[in-house]
C-alpha cells in the first residue's frame, strides 16, 4: 500500500502545501471538528500532517499519530514533535483498539488499488478502532470522470523556498479501461539537474461496491455526503465522503 510516494524526494515534499495549500481546502475544515472531538486520531497517508498539526495548534491534547511511507512527507511533518509520526503504511504497522478516529484525506484511501488491498487496509483499520470508533475518509464518485480534468486542474507552478520556479506537469494515461486510472507527475525546475518524474494509480470505487467492503470488514456507514458541506450523497455527487462507525 502506497500514499503519496513521490513525495520521498524532500524538495517535491517541501512544496506539496504550496501546490495543495491547506488553507484553502474545504476538507480540512470538514474534518478538524471530528478530529477535535476524538480524543486519539490516526490519520492514515497524513502527508505533511497539515490536519494533525491544525488540531494540536487549535487546542487538542490528546494522542495524534500520523502513518505516512513517504519519508519526504514525514520530515515536513515534524516540524511538531508533540504529534506522533510513524513511518509506514496499513501493511507494515499494526494498532488494536487504539483510536476513536481514523481519516484517510487527500483521496488516500484511492491508492488502494486491489481488492486484497482494500481488504487489508479496512481490516487494520477496524482493528485499530475502538468499538464505536469511527472511520472518515473521502473517495472520488466515478459517474463524474474526474480525471478528464485533471491535466489542467493539477498541471501548476510554485516557487520553492530558494526563489525557483517548479512546474508540476500532470498527465493521465488513456484510454482508461476500468475503475484504475493512470497517471504521471513531471516536476521540473531550471534549478535542478534534472527533472523527477512520479507514476501513480487511483481505484474508483462505486458506491455499492465501497459499501460493501466496509461491510464486510464490519464497518457500518454513519453518513455519506456529496461535498465539503455536507450535502447528500446523490448520483452526480463529486465525492463520495463516507463517515463509517466499527460495529
Amino acid at each position: 500500500m502506497a500514499y503519496n510516494l513521490q513525495f520521498t524526494d524532500d524538495r517535491i515534499a517541501a512544496l506539496y502545501d504550496e501546490f495543495y495549500p491547506p488553507a484553502q481546502q474545504d476538507d480540512l475544515a470538514f474534518y478538524l471538528p471530528l478530529v477535535m472531538a476524538a480524543g486519539a486520531v490516526l490519520d492514515v497517508g497524513c502527508g505533511t500532517g497539515a490536519l494533525l498539526r491544525r488540531a494540536r495548534e487549535d487546542g487538542h491534547r490528546g494522542r495524534l499519530c500520523g502513518l505516512d511511507p513517504a519519508s519526504g512527507m514525514l520530515n515536513q511533518a515534524r516540524v511538531r514533535s508533540d504529534i506522533e509520526w510513524v513511518l509506514g503504511d496499513l501493511s507494515s504497522i499494526r494498532w488494536e483498539c487504539a483510536f476513536n478516529l481514523v481519516v484517510m484525506t487527500g483521496h488516500a484511501f484511492q491508492e488502494l488499488i486491489t481488492d486484497e488491498e482494500i481488504r487489508a487496509g479496512l481490516a487494520a483499520i477496524a482493528a485499530a478502532l475502538t468499538v464505536g470508533g469511527r472511520f472518515a475518509f473521502e473517495t472520488r464518485n466515478p459517474l463524474v470522470r474526474a480525471w478528464e480534468r485533471w491535466e489542467t486542474d493539477y498541471t501548476a507552478e510554485v516557487t520553492d523556498a530558494n526563489g525557483a520556479l517548479v512546474r508540476c506537469e500532470y498527465r493521465v494515461e488513456t484510454p482508461v479501461v476500468g475503475d484504475v486510472v493512470r497517471s504521471s507527475s513531471t516536476f521540473s525546475s531550471t534549478a535542478w539537474d534534472r527533472p523527477v518524474v512520479s507514476r501513480g494509480a487511483l481505484r474508483f470505487l462505486a458506491a455499492d461496491v465501497l459499501r460493501a467492503f466496509l461491510a464486510d470488514a464490519g464497518l457500518s456507514i454513519e453518513a455519506q455526503f456529496s461535498d465539503w458541506t455536507r450535502q447528500p450523497f446523490t448520483d452526480a455527487s463529486p465525492e463520495i465522503i463516507t463517515i463509517a462507525r466499527r460495529d
